[in-house]
């Protein structure tokens, strides 16, 4: 083990780069881990740091706590997760275009605390935000000394909550990805590489882009960066790609390889497109980075004034630029996905005060004071949307049984989670069927755009049961009846209205429409439309 120097045993930085600070970079194995971890506690550094960093976590993310939903993702996980306690089965009678670590996570967690709230999946989100502090701290804590990694967590977390409060308090895929995708970088810093692979297929199992997190560490094996001539770049090569592949192999085969490839890797090309609102789309992506740009502003400055940077941290700028690919893939530009950026741009920050020999209070100082506007932002952002949902499905609650089935047409699935009632269709939003996303216009959106065969799929759902209530969520959206024949068709032949909760308009079965023989059913109404 390699004495580290007087200064950074107390805590302060060298003004003269990092090289002082770097420990060998001879192979890593896990017992030199084990000795590194053990020294660490014996001088008190994670002793003291992790329940800071606790603490800190737990602070940022109050308003969490503050709402019974934030977001349609949650409410969307929600639903998926009561279903699959009730029996349901992934990737066939639930779908979802995302992995299925989370809505696995959420289902655990529904059956340890009940399902009738949020709270448990939150204190874990807060425990993801903590975890990822600290690898963020003990990588930045190898690279440049003690107070980088301390500071690297504390930004980490204040920088983290630097967007709307929906995108960065809400429980949802980002959120459980990072630590994933720090452990491997962590890992992979440490040349570990098998462990480094399994990292990235958490975070890619988790959400898909989690997976762009392996392109900084294929770019680390192909520069050999630490690695003997001895060694080559084939054997930890196959470790990181063995390591990634296995975690993969084994979830595809528990959850059928056709479904799990269907929707997970091939059925979104739709989703993913171009078609849309191109001004809603860059007004958006301009806007999320201006505003987590205004929050990690004190990292930004010395960053821009180490250029040299580019050279010394190209691992970092490397993972930045993947993480970039990451939040573009889509081209939906939500706030959310932006969280993905974070920790490799604190890293880079953190490096160039580091390495720049800056001062740590301006910035410390000036992230502080936006953290607080965020944090004071999450308990005052304005709820509407979720008010509309809890309204809506408290009449749902109020008008229907828990034995019967209720659809919603729209894009907020925390309805049925809200109202404690089963969706009719596996298809929990009206985006599976028409191809519709947030903020995308009419193009691309239709009955031939929805994922391939759910109209049939639909068609069959409806057959053997139709859904005691209807809720025409859409409003004047691309999506609305008026704009979809089948379900236009559908309520005008069984459904009567009765009601309407601010846009949503409410619809009843029609006495006696119970579910008639598929001859006695209006022609047209459902045609198995398939889509392509």
């Amino acid at each position: 083990m390699v004495n580290q120097p007087s200064n950074q045993r107390r805590g302060t930085m060298p003004r003269t780069g990092s090289s002082a600070l770097a420990l060998p970079i001879g192979r890593t194995g896990p017992a030199d881990l084990v000795d590194r971890a053990r020294e660490a506690l014996r001088t008190g550094y994670w002793t003291r740091l992790v329940p800071v960093l606790a603490a800190l976590a737990t602070v940022t993310h109050l308003p969490s706590f503050a709402r019974t939903v934030w977001s349609p993702d949650e409410g969307y996980l929600a639903t998926e997760a009561r279903m699959l306690e009730g029996g349901g089965v992934l990737y066939n009678t639930v779908v979802d275009r995302k992995p299925p670590l989370l809505p696995w996570l959420y289902d655990a967690a529904f059956d340890v605390f009940g399902s009738t709230s949020l709270w448990p999946l939150r204190v874990l989100a807060i425990g993801a935000h903590l975890t990822t502090a600290v690898l963020l701290a003990a990588v930045a804590r190898k690279r440049w000394g003690s107070r980088a990694g301390a500071a690297a967590g504390v930004l980490y977390l204040l920088v983290s909550i630097g967007l709307s409060p929906e995108d960065s308090q809400a429980a949802t895929f980002e959120v459980f990805m990072l630590p994933a995708t720090a452990a491997a970088f962590w890992f992979a810093q440490n040349r570990r590489w098998g462990p480094a692979g399994a990292a990235t297929a958490v975070a890619a199992l988790t959400k898909q882009t989690g997976g762009a997190v392996l392109v900084p560490l294929l770019w680390m094996v192909w520069r050999r960066k630490g690695i003997s001539v001895r060694e080559g770049r084939r054997r930890p090569l196959a470790a990181l790609l063995f390591g990634f592949g296995l975690p993969v192999a084994v979830v595809a085969l528990s959850t059928g390889v056709s479904s799990f490839f269907f929707w997970v890797v091939t059925g979104s090309s739709d989703y993913a497109s171009l078609d849309g609102a191109w001004l809603n789309m860059l007004a958006r992506a301009l806007g999320n980075s201006a505003i987590l740009a205004a929050a990690s502003l004190g990292l930004l400055v010395p960053l821009a004034r180490r250029r040299r940077q580019l050279r010394e941290d190209a691992d970092l700028w490397v993972w930045f630029g993947s993480s970039w690919l990451g939040v573009i893939t889509g081209f939906h530009f939500f706030g959310h996905y932006y969280l993905q950026l974070v920790p490799p741009l604190v890293l880079l920050g953190v490096g160039a005060v580091a390495r720049g020999g800056a001062r740590w209070r301006p910035v410390l100082a000036y992230t502080g004071l936006a953290g607080t506007v965020f944090l004071g932002l999450g308990f005052l952002w304005p709820y509407q949307a979720v008010q509309h949902a809890v309204s809506v499905a408290a009449v749902v609650t109020k008008d229907t049984t828990p034995e019967e089935s209720v659809l919603v047409w729209g894009m907020h699935p925390e309805m049925y989670w809200l109202a404690d009632r089963r969706p009719a269709t596996r298809y929990l939003t009206a985006g599976f069927l028409t191809n519709f996303s947030g903020g995308r216009d009419g193009r691309g959106v239709g009955v031939d755009k929805g994922v391939a065969s759910a109209w049939k799929v639909f068609d069959a759902e409806m057959a053997r049961q139709l859904p005691e209530v209807i809720v025409d969520d859409s409003g004047t959206a691309p999506y609305s009846p008026a704009h979809i024949a089948p379900i236009r068709a559908l309520l005008a032949a069984h459904y009567d209205r009765v009601g309407q909760d601010g846009t949503a308009v409410i619809y009843r079965l029609r006495a006696g429409g119970g579910t008639p023989p598929v001859a006695e059913r209006p022609p047209g109404r459902f045609r198995g439309i398939t889509a392509g």
